[in-house]
């Protein structure tokens, strides 16, 4: 893959669809308009008082003036999620079908100039690895490629979800984006969820990090999920890489984009993701930068009070510490069982993961401490009928 620096981030590239949508246009304008520093603590202790947060409130507590209120920001998520969750907390694995990828971003460890050991699991290793995950009670899947459109097709991605319909309730993808008849095909297929980082949405430091691949183009990237629900899909899942550049900035540009989607598509389901930048094969200095765990409480906390709806999950990437801290708290969502190579769940993995994980504890050893704090584990919260 060439470097395409000379390409222009912001446009299409041929092939990909264009949809009649101003919410980019909307997120951007606010994501530049957006000072974190304009708000004090008046404004976010009017914040925490009101029923329903309106986006300027949103921005309140992701400002470094919230910062003092944490612990009321805590107290207050525990009882939006007491509310609308229970006690409950959905447990996951995900499932890395291929790391190829025609990318090149500069942070990841799938990128296409990494030298990497490569991989992609037939039919017959895919279903092994779904048998093996379903052993151990679990009915979610999240299936994952490196985005490669060559090596993990459509068709490709199809017969992994008809496959992982015959072992789960529940069938999530994170692979690259597409169009909208695409998601309708793998809706087809048994795919029920959609999720895409956006990464950043600082427009010119996606240019400086995606440097070839479709990747590239920022609108394609950012209008994916309103693409998978126009194709019916039914929940949607958003997140910014956090550390990549200003958090507050990408977090407030996260939180506004689903608020957009959720008022435009009332019946969807809104899923945030929390990743903070982690360590890569062939580049141990990237670091979260300056999002710690005290910055990462309070944008959970944040997207909580905002969208007390909206599923969260935390990432394996974070330490078992932290993680047993914010589930039950915001968090309503955790993986369990994590293989980020390709396969390893039934046999040594083919290929080398994308980044490196923090908690690699078994689906007994997550419920049992779910259980212990008091929180039920759930496998599956939807049922077909």
């Amino acid at each position: 893959m060439k470097i395409d620096q000379h390409t222009d981030p912001m446009a299409y590239q041929p092939n990909m669809e264009i949809i009649t949508s101003d919410i980019m246009e909307q997120v951007l304008a606010a994501r530049s308009a957006y000072d974190a520093a304009a708000y004090t603590a008046a404004s976010v202790q009017q914040a925490l008082t009101k029923d329903h947060l309106t986006p300027d409130d949103f921005a309140a507590l992701l400002s470094p003036a919230a910062e003092a209120f944490l612990e009321q920001m805590a107290h207050r998520a525990l009882q939006d999620t007491r509310k609308h969750f229970g006690n409950t907390v959905n447990l996951f694995t995900p499932l890395y079908l291929a790391n190829y990828c025609e990318n090149y971003c500069v942070y990841c460890g799938f990128n296409c100039h990494n030298n990497i050991k490569r991989a992609q699991l037939n039919a017959v290793e895919i279903e092994r690895e779904m048998q093996a995950i379903a052993a151990q009670g679990l009915e979610e899947i999240l299936l994952l490629t490196g985005e490669s459109p060559a090596m993990s097709s459509v068709q490709y991605l199809a017969e992994a979800c008809k496959l992982a319909r015959k072992y789960f309730r529940v069938v999530g993808l994170e692979v690259y984006p597409m169009d909208s008849s695409d998601y309708a095909y793998l809706h087809q297929c048994g795919a029920d969820f959609v999720t895409v980082f956006q990464e950043t949405y600082n427009t010119e430091k996606y240019g400086q990090l995606h440097l070839g691949g479709r990747k590239r183009s920022f609108p394609y990237r950012f209008n994916a999920q309103e693409r998978a629900l126009q194709g019916g899909m039914r929940g949607v899942g958003l997140a910014a890489l956090l550390g990549l550049d200003d958090f507050r900035r990408d977090a407030w540009s996260t939180g506004l984009h689903a608020y957009l989607l959720q008022r435009r598509y009332p019946q969807a389901e809104i899923a945030f993701s929390c990743p903070r930048l982690r360590p890569i094969i062939n580049n141990d200095k990237i670091n979260p930068k300056d999002v710690h765990e005290r910055q990462l409480l309070q944008i959970i906390c944040a997207y909580r009070i905002f969208l007390p709806f909206a599923a969260i999950t935390i990432s394996s990437r974070e330490s078992s510490r932290f993680r047993d801290h914010v589930v039950g708290l915001a968090a309503t969502k955790i993986s369990a069982g994590v293989e980020v190579g390709i396969g390893g769940h039934s046999q040594q993995p083919q290929g080398d993961e994308q980044f490196l994980i923090d908690d690699g504890r078994t689906v007994q050893q997550i419920c049992a401490m779910l259980t212990e704090r008091d929180l039920q584990p759930v496998m599956s919260d939807y049922v077909y009928v």
